[in-house]
């Protein structure tokens, strides 16, 4: 049993997470490569290992012939008596060679051939671990400042936090802890490139899944969020379980679970909302603190004309436009926002009082008639009472 190259193997194991069949498959290579810049070729070579015991051998196939004119192909009759005293001319013998035999230089390829099969396998299997983690919010410590980007350390790779990916105005020191979103994953000879994020809606969501147990369990939905990175996040929640509320479950009690989030993302506001399919009541929603007078949506053009009092007008647009513009965004519908008396003047809004009646000509001729009848009849009861006491 080779004990030390098995141990060697099994530290490779643990420590770079390459398979062992890999790593035998990578010195069964640098073996025939080593044999190829020994005698010049190694089309007869052949290795085997025994993956128990790590134990292993070379040989090389030679046909055994009276005059010799390849040594690396061929073998003497005398020489093919000696491993096999049957041989006879035109056999194919199989001839041991022993490593130790090989060159200072054959000895070095053949160990670079084994260091570039664990580097790649090395940056595959660091690949394969990232890629498997995009889309998902991960801890990263701050390695560096590279100009307008930062190096983030994940473990066993960095990433990179380009400017475009950066909250404005957020600052980082090194050694510092930050949760990032994991955008993309990327393969390169140099290993897997991994880019960041502090600013895509899915940090926030990924967070949210984090913190609130009800929705990381699906009880509690989350179907559409709407960002401005640094500013202020609107998010609608919907229960699947009508015993939860959705927006509370998302608060938590005092509102720890949205405050920590809040934390996380410096200062950030968010709203929370109730989605509803009725997409009028949500624009509603969504304008939420604004109040609302009257909500005229178009699901086919996705257009809705939304009413507000005049005092509300520009806390439902919000400063520079952001409430109404994040609300659009929340919703998918293009919203236009007019306070009660631009509404009134244009005649997108009219009063409408429920005890006027509908008026019709024809139902009011056929009240009339049966009005005439009804009278009729009590003209004639009357004659006939009085008949009757007359004659009495």
């Amino acid at each position: 049993m080779n004990k030390e190259l098995m141990e060697a193997l099994d530290i490779l194991e643990k420590e770079k997470n390459i398979s062992k069949d890999t790593l035998l498959g990578a010195i069964e290579q640098s073996l025939i490569q080593a044999c190829k810049n020994h005698f010049g070729k190694a089309d007869n070579v052949h290795v085997t290992i025994n993956p128990e015991t790590c134990d292993f051998s070379v040989y090389a196939e030679r046909e055994v012939t009276e005059f010799v004119d390849d040594p690396a192909m061929e073998i003497s009759l005398v020489d093919a008596q000696k491993i096999n005293t049957n041989a006879e001319i035109g056999d194919m013998i199989k001839v041991e060679i022993h490593s130790k035999e090989f060159g200072r230089i054959a000895t070095q390829n053949a160990k670079n051939v084994i260091l570039q099969k664990i580097r790649e396998e090395e940056r595959k299997v660091l690949y394969d671990q990232y890629y498997g983690m995009e889309k998902e919010v991960v801890t990263g410590i701050v390695q560096r400042v590279m100009g307008k980007n930062v190096s983030i350390n994940l473990g066993k790779a960095d990433g990179i936090l380009s400017e475009n990916e950066q909250v404005k105005g957020e600052e980082f020191e090194p050694t510092e802890r930050i949760k990032v979103y994991i955008l993309e994953v990327k393969d390169t000879p140099k290993g897997p490139r991994i880019l960041l994020s502090r600013t895509h809606p899915g940090l926030v969501k990924r967070l949210f899944e984090s913190e609130v147990a009800e929705v990381k369990d699906g009880t509690v939905e989350i179907k559409s969020i709407a960002r401005e990175a640094g500013s202020r996040t609107k998010i609608a929640v919907w229960s699947n379980d009508p015993d939860v509320d959705p927006v509370g479950a998302c608060v938590g009690m005092n509102g720890a679970r949205v405050n920590s989030i809040v934390e996380e993302l410096r200062g950030e506001k968010i709203d929370i909302i109730n989605w509803d399919e009725n997409p009028a009541i949500l624009i509603e929603n969504a304008l939420s603190p604004a109040k609302v007078i009257a909500v005229m949506a178009d699901p086919d053009e996705k257009t809705a004309l939304v009413v507000v009092p005049d005092y509300q007008l520009s806390l439902a647009i919000g400063k520079e436009g952001q409430n109404a513009r994040l609300a659009a965004r929340l919703t998918g519908f293009k919203i236009d926002i007019k306070s009660e008396t631009q509404a009134r003047e244009s005649g997108d809004l009219y009063d409408y009082d429920e005890e006027d009646e509908y008026y019709d000509e024809e139902e009011s001729e056929d009240s009339d008639a049966a009005e005439s009848e009804e009278i009729t009849e009590e003209a004639e009861t009357e004659e006939i009472f009085a008949d009757d006491l007359t004659e009495e």
